[in-house]
């Protein structure tokens, strides 16, 4: 596993201020989103999940799921959780030329059947001249502040519970997968986080 940031450095933020990494550190709201569902085996546990404990989310959908399973993304949208592009094949910016990057968040928006404002770059690796032209199609570009390295099998279920907990301030956006390789660690850690700040009196929101 190569090796990641966990919590987002503040230069980094200041250096790509045209993109959302977090939100008002005033008011006790946190952010959870969802990257590369949906997904059958983890997506609907998910939303239970989140219904079970009034909170909402922003999932950032790939569009070959979308198309594959469109009963759980219809889902997603009517328990008032947001969505986002993530692309329709979970494409590497650093390795794809702009031109066949931005076909494939075309291709995942008409999977998705509407039109979408919330984007997410899968591995968090985008270009400059990338990101201007997804820009200029109405996006915005959300980030992050926390990742919980979920997708790790390498770290343990407390670790990645850890890695949110020691790191997560007021308005943070924070990331974990609806994804099959990260549905352990997932199921260990959103039930604790969500119970966790709760009863810290925090509410969790959807980015819109």
């Amino acid at each position: 596993m190569k090796k990641y940031i966990i919590k987002t450095p503040s230069l980094v933020k200041l250096f790509f201020n045209n993109w959302v990494w977090s939100f008002s550190s005033k008011e006790k709201t946190l952010y959870l989103t969802f990257d590369d569902g949906p997904t059958p085996e983890i997506t609907n546990w998910t939303l239970n999940t989140l219904k079970e404990h009034n909170a909402k989310a922003t999932f950032f959908c790939i569009g070959k799921n979308i198309a594959k399973y469109p009963e759980i993304y219809e889902k997603i949208k009517a328990q008032n959780h947001t969505v986002g592009n993530h692309t329709n094949n979970h494409l590497n910016g650093y390795k794809t030329t702009a031109t066949t990057y931005l076909e494939n968040i075309d291709l995942s928006e008409e999977n998705s059947g509407e039109k979408l404002n919330l984007f997410r770059p899968p591995y968090g690796k985008l270009k400059l001249s990338q990101a201007e032209q997804i820009r200029k199609k109405g996006y915005k570009i959300v980030m992050w502040d926390v990742l919980s390295a979920d997708f790790d099998t390498k770290i343990t279920s407390e670790e990645c519970l850890a890695n949110v907990i020691k790191n997560v301030k007021n308005g943070s956006i924070i990331v974990f997968h609806d994804s099959v390789k990260a549905s352990e660690k997932l199921k260990f850690v959103l039930p604790k986080i969500l119970e966790f700040y709760k009863a810290k009196g925090y509410t969790f929101n959807a980015i819109n």
